[in-house]
């Protein structure tokens, strides 16, 4: 009888890791096709609709079509209406920092202050080149360039492994503030 309660008890807790497991991948993307949870994990090869580009390929981009745009959506802690410096941050040179909206979940607050600071970065150009980045193993440049082809964006480049990648071959990074939200 003991045997049997041990091995019944092995085969609830199989099923209920199993059950955990599946919830956990499950909420992983929103219905709409986000990631919304665990920003920081591994990311795939590519972003659909875009380029994805390594840092060589990036400063070539910047070289042949200067009008091009960075954008640096790396996540800061938002707080009674504003940003709360945690950490000091920097990124690649010439980059607009627009925090947070790279998150799977934009309400409408946060969603236009998306598409309108595209919309004064590109000047109205839907055919301006816009390269999303944050840092390597983060999901919320893979959201911002999903996000920017839904506002109708058409040269979306991804650079990956972001701001780790453009600091580990001694390229410069500028000290950076977000975008102020409005």
């Amino acid at each position: 009888m003991r045997c049997f309660t041990h091995t019944l008890f092995c085969v609830l807790l199989g099923l209920l890791a199993l059950t955990c497991q599946a919830d956990t991948t499950a909420a992983l993307f929103s219905a709409d096709g986000y990631r919304i949870t665990q920003y920081r994990s591994p990311t795939p090869a590519t972003a659909e609709h875009a380029r994805t580009l390594d840092t060589a390929a990036l400063q070539q981009l910047l070289k042949a079509q200067p009008a091009t745009r960075l954008v640096d959506v790396y996540r800061r802690t938002w707080l009674n209406g504003q940003f709360i410096e945690d950490e000091p941050h920097a990124n690649l040179p010439g980059s607009l920092w627009l925090a947070n909206t790279g998150n799977g979940d934009l309400d409408g607050p946060w969603q236009a202050y998306f598409s309108d600071n595209l919309q004064r970065l590109t000047e109205g150009d839907l055919a301006r080149p816009l390269v999303f980045y944050c840092r390597s193993d983060c999901w919320a440049s893979w959201n911002a360039i999903k996000r920017a082809h839904a506002l109708g964006y058409e040269q979306l480049y991804w650079y990956r492994d972001g701001i780790d990648a453009w600091e580990q071959v001694g390229l410069p990074l500028t000290p950076a503030q977000p975008q102020a939200f409005p």
